[in-house]
């Protein structure tokens, strides 16, 4: 096809695609997928290898948000049945990391819920993150604690963060439908706020949400324009007691073409499969390793991923490797200039599904079972789908 060929030159030069070439991208038929996935996968090897980063979710604090996202069960007014509790002391954190690094994790992500951290929060985080440095030094710390006040990131770096994770979701356009508590411009501008203090950036988007192709591409230029190192890429989970709860528009086919897109957009930038990855790719999920370069390991913030073991298994089985502690993710010309570098206070961030991506524990949290076949989109099979909560019906914090 000459759109992909174009597409794959242009990746190769870090040259953004035009709108209507990203469209065609998801435009694309299911005949010509295993093509698109090719071509997209030229470009991810060009600029990342085979290698796959690993990242771990630690959910800090859990349930009773104040805002209202309708794709979150954490959300105001959620009754999806999720585990609730405060703040996890700092040595609990480090011992649910310590699982994590364990496993070969690379980047550890601190997530809680709520509007944003108050300056109290901001200094318990920061023992957390100091806590968690001592015991596992080359380990990358991202946060994920929602809109940033003046500062605030600029003491999480001094305390040793390396990445602010913030999504931007879906485009400025529809944003407004999704949450009305907080606006676009003040994503953005917490995403500018951790780029100010020397945080790597990581901001992403969830697919799912009834959103057109033209949103979709709107969000992911904005992505580019805004320039963080990494791009988790959600699937949005539908769960009972939320406005999203019918919401099932996903495939594993237009997942792919979804991550094939944000590829060549983003080219050389650090794209994670998040929150959603096992309810929508399901057997499909191998192919997207030769579109994204980095997923989560384990479980979300508030449901079920796979087994860490199947993860690893996956990998390997399907030709990849995963990237050890001492290796830089981002290609050169982007880790020079201090993002992505071992050690660096500039490295790749990423979210499972809504949080720490923008949201790992937003999209990723779910309950209960499916809505009935008949409510979904012709291609969308909910019967496939088994979602679990993570520490259901016991006091288990998600990954403590």
């Amino acid at each position: 096809m000459d759109l992909l060929n174009t597409l794959v030159e242009k990746g190769m030069r870090r040259e953004l695609p035009t709108r209507e070439e990203a469209l065609a991208v998801l435009a694309t038929s299911d005949d010509e997928l295993l093509e698109v996935v090719a071509a997209a996968g030229r470009v991810r090897r060009q600029w990342f290898g085979r290698r796959v980063k690993l990242n771990y979710l630690v959910n800090l604090k859990s349930g009773l948000c104040p805002e209202d996202c309708s794709y979150c069960s954490q959300r105001l007014g959620s009754k999806a049945e999720i585990l609730k509790y405060t703040w996890l002391k700092p040595e609990e954190a480090t011992e649910a990391a310590a699982a994590g690094v364990a496993g070969g994790a690379k980047r550890v992500c601190l997530v809680a819920s709520g509007r944003g951290p108050t300056d109290r929060d901001v200094d318990r985080v920061s023992r957390t993150i100091e806590a968690i440095k001592d015991q596992n030094g080359e380990v990358e710390v991202c946060a994920c604690l929602g809109l940033l006040s003046d500062g605030q990131a600029e003491r999480l770096r001094a305390a040793g963060a390396d990445a602010y994770n913030h999504n931007l979701n879906t485009s400025e356009e529809t944003y407004g439908e999704i949450t009305t508590t907080h606006t676009y411009a003040d994503r953005v501008d917490t995403v500018n706020k951790a780029h100010g203090a020397g945080l790597s950036a990581c901001s992403g988007l969830i697919a799912g949400m009834g959103e057109s192709d033209e949103d979709l591409v709107d969000v992911v230029f904005a992505l580019r324009e805004l320039d963080p190192d990494s791009v988790p890429v959600n699937f949005l989970i539908p769960f009972e007691g939320t406005p999203l709860a019918k919401e099932w528009n996903l495939t594993p086919q237009r997942a792919l073409r979804i991550l094939a897109m944000v590829r060549f957009v983003c080219p050389d930038v650090e794209v994670r499969l998040a929150g959603g990855r096992e309810v929508h790719l399901r057997s499909l999920q191998p192919l997207a390793l030769h579109l994204a370069n980095s997923i989560f390991l384990g479980d979300y913030l508030t449901s079920e991923g796979q087994a860490g073991k199947a993860d690893l298994e996956m990998i390997a089985d399907a030709g990849f490797e995963v990237e050890g502690a001492g290796t830089t993710t981002l290609p050169e010309h982007r880790a020079a200039g201090g993002c992505g570098s071992a050690g660096a206070a500039g490295s790749v961030c990423g979210e499972g599904s809504g949080g720490c991506s923008g949201g790992a524990g937003e999209t990723a949290s779910a309950t209960g079972s499916a809505p009935a076949p008949e409510a979904a989109p012709a291609g969308a099979r909910t019967d496939l789908v088994a979602v679990r909560r993570r520490g259901a019906g016991t006091d288990l914090a998600p990954n403590a």
